[in-house]
């Protein structure tokens, strides 16, 4: 008789689980059977392995000198058929995420090309949304999770995950290019026209909050729906406004706009990996979420950390 691979499957059950019933029931199988292919292999091998009794199975000497090499075995084959079933995971599928402006081009998009060369199969889903918006989406199980911009405002079973921070800054046209000969005050910017974010935004909600801290209120001008289209009114000479800081540089250089400073600090913000801990990723999804928090590190970078090194950014 050749001993082949079930052999020694049936005997890591029945080893691990003491029980010849117990490995019938896992292996979908009865006892007759399961005890018949004992009785062949310890026949087989020249020895016992088992010793029976009333509250069980244990193993004899030799069985346990079997199962010391057979449960590593049987281990690293478990360990090989779940790698195949996780590439053969990520030849297929989609990935649907909640996506804020600032999140999508402050983070995430290299990080998705880089997803997309290693996994060409998988198909993304990239839903623009407003922070609100992402949140919502994956409390209705509309999106696979989201990543997004603080103040995130989350409660259990939703947790968010901080992946980056981005400071954002005052800038004007020509227009208002005096305004960046000095510091100003936050209460001074009130008296011209100020561009924001509309009211159903979290960066409106921040801003806010900020001025309101200073016992402001925040009065904009004018409301737009996304951040992308805050740097064009700006250069329009439509009015100020608050803008993440590496959005604006190559404007400030080229004069197109001015940076704009406040006496009154504003406080860094997060860009966040928010997810729906009740439930569990697809194996692609799950990949781009590694992917996403395994270049945390890489985009802390020394002026983030020299501007507040010990102080933790307060909303």
């Amino acid at each position: 008789m050749e001993i082949t691979y079930d052999y020694y499957r049936i005997f890591y059950y029945v080893a691990t689980y003491k029980s010849f019933s117990r490995a019938a029931d896992i292996l979908m199988s009865n006892q007759p059977n399961i005890s018949k292919f004992m009785s062949n292999l310890e026949n087989q091998l020249g020895c016992k392995l088992f010793i029976r009794s009333n509250r069980g199975v244990s193993l004899t000497h030799e069985g346990g000198k079997l199962f010391r090499h057979v449960s590593i075995a049987y281990e690293q084959i478990r360990t090989a058929e779940l790698e195949l079933a996780t590439d053969q995971s990520l030849s297929s599928g989609i990935i649907t995420i909640g996506v804020s402006e600032t999140a999508l081009h402050g983070f995430l998009l290299p990080i998705l090309g880089n997803f997309h060369n290693l996994h060409p199969k998988i198909r993304l889903c990239i839903l623009n949304h407003s922070t609100p918006q992402a949140i919502q989406a994956l409390k209705d199980g509309t999106v696979d999770f989201a990543v997004a911009t603080t103040p995130t405002d989350v409660k259990k079973p939703l947790k968010e995950t901080r992946l980056k921070t981005f400071q954002e800054i005052l800038i004007g046209s020509s227009q208002y290019s005096f305004l960046a000969t000095r510091p100003r005050h936050l209460c001074e910017i009130l008296s011209y026209p100020l561009i924001c974010l509309g009211k159903n935004t979290k960066t409106y909600e921040f801003y806010k909050r900020l001025f309101l801290k200073y016992n402001l209120i925040l009065k904009p001008d004018t409301e737009t729906a996304t951040t992308g289209q805050l740097l064009p009114m700006i250069k329009n000479h439509l009015g100020i406004g608050f803008i993440p800081e590496r959005f604006a540089m190559e404007s400030i250089k080229s004069q197109e706009v001015y940076s704009i400073p406040l006496i009154e600090p504003i406080p860094r913000r997060g860009i966040c990996l928010v997810e729906d801990s009740s439930r569990p990723l697809s194996i692609a999804a799950n990949s781009l979420k590694l992917m996403l928090l395994s270049h945390i590190s890489k985009y802390v970078d020394a002026t983030e950390k020299d501007r507040h090194p010990k102080t933790p950014v307060q909303y």
